[in-house]
């Protein structure tokens, strides 16, 4: 069976995505690279500029690959801090963007 028809695996975003978080969420994002995942940003209450751009990265280069990367349960801080960076989350969503 192959990635795409697997179940989608999930990481689960911490709370703050600080400069601490960016190195782990790195590592755990390459863990899963070339599947499927979806990036659930519930408990999200602080993103940082390092994990946003690690985030950025994971979201282009699934796409690159023909792989899905879907955000889901964004909380209105992770929501309102996208905003506040002039991003929208639907463009994590999106399989045919370029950043």
């Amino acid at each position: 069976m192959s990635a795409k028809q697997k179940k989608p695996g999930t990481i689960v975003l911490a709370e703050a995505l600080d400069i601490t978080q960016a190195a782990p969420l790195v590592s755990e994002l390459l863990k899963m690279r070339g599947s499927d995942i979806r990036v659930d940003a519930s408990n999200v209450r602080r993103l940082g500029g390092q994990c946003l751009q690690a985030l950025l990265c994971a979201s282009s280069t699934w796409a690159h690959e023909g792989a899905r990367l879907e955000l889901v349960n964004p909380s209105p801080e992770f929501s309102e801090s996208l905003a506040a960076y002039g991003l929208d989350p639907e463009l994590f969503n999106s399989q045919e963007h370029a950043l």
